[in-house]
């Protein structure tokens, strides 16, 4: 009988697809510290986990059965994916399930930096009326530019082109776009709104920092629901303050949770919001019923879906 560890909370809908496989022993162990994962994860054939679990290379030393990390999500940046391969454990994610939900909230943040909706709720409720001090701009015929085109960033292009944004692209895959590919510094140059849609690896580790916030308009912001460590936070912090760029909005940072001396904190040109890219009802559904799917396809018949490893 194969044992699965699931080490990170999930929505109930995927728990209930493993209950229609009752021969797979399934445990729902959340909240383990890393050394008692370490203790346990020996006795599990996969182990299924979102992002708060960090399988590194000290507790995949101690995976002695382990076979497959299945991540209910897309990102698998918390997962050391080459020392998994080198055990010979297989490392897959859930492609395209929180796209929707991520592109959503990018688009919600265009618009929040757009009408300074953050500090109009904030200075209405403390009993100011800025309504003089608080003219935006309509994001019509505003040039939004994407760094990565992958699922995430097309759902985000699709919708800013209905809203009447221009829509070019920093994308170092080969594909089919119907946007223009455009170099980084002609991107950084030209664009009004600015979204970061890639991995954090190490060639998208920092590739925005002062030098490239310089080479903005002072009147753009840049979005990240991406990942933390993209974007040279203290440098964006500077950026902000100094007048180099209009803002920011940022749902990710190297360190979750954001410390109370983040340089973010202090700028109030910078919109912060708990990470909340894929916190959809339906984002939570999706993600979990295809991991707990993709599981059970490797228990039950050897598959590997979405390899990332």
């Amino acid at each position: 009988m194969a044992k699965i560890l699931v080490s990170d909370k999930h929505d109930k809908a995927g728990m209930e697809v493993f209950k229609q496989h009752p021969d797979l022993q399934v445990d729902i162990k959340t909240g383990l510290k890393p050394e008692e994962l370490k203790a346990i994860i020996g006795e599990y054939d996969v182990l299924m986990v979102r992002s708060a679990t960090k399988p590194n290379a000290d507790i995949l030393s101690a995976a002695t059965k382990l076979k497959l990390i299945t991540r209910a999500g897309e990102g698998t940046d918390n997962i050391d994916k080459k020392f998994a391969a080198e055990k010979g454990i297989a490392v897959e994610n859930t492609p395209g399930q929180n796209s929707h939900a991520v592109a959503e909230l990018t688009i919600g943040l265009i618009f929040t930096l757009a009408r300074h909706l953050a500090r109009a709720h904030t200075t209405t409720k403390a009993g100011q009326w800025e309504k003089n001090k608080l003219e935006g701009q309509e994001i019509k015929g505003k040039t939004l530019g994407l760094i990565g085109a992958g699922k995430i960033g097309k759902d985000v292009a699709a919708m800013a082109k209905v809203l009447g944004m221009k829509v070019i692209c920093y994308e170092v895959a080969k594909g089919n776009f119907d946007f223009p590919i455009v170099s980084l510094d002609e991107l950084l140059a030209q664009a009004d709104f600015i979204s970061v849609h890639v991995p954090l690896i190490d060639a998208t580790r920092g590739m925005i920092g002062a030098a490239q916030l310089a080479k903005m308009k002072k009147t753009a912001y840049i979005i990240n629901c991406a990942r933390g460590g993209i974007i040279d936070e203290p440098a964006l912090a500077e950026a902000c303050k100094n007048g180099t760029i209009a803002g920011a909005a940022i749902d990710c940072y190297t360190k979750e949770p954001v410390p109370a001396d983040h340089p973010f904190l202090g700028c109030d040109n910078v919109v912060c919001i708990p990470h909340l890219g894929a916190s959809s009802a339906e984002a939570q559904i999706n993600c979990s019923v295809a991991a707990a799917e993709q599981v059970v396809a490797f228990c039950k018949e050897g598959k590997i879906l979405n390899k990332v490893n």
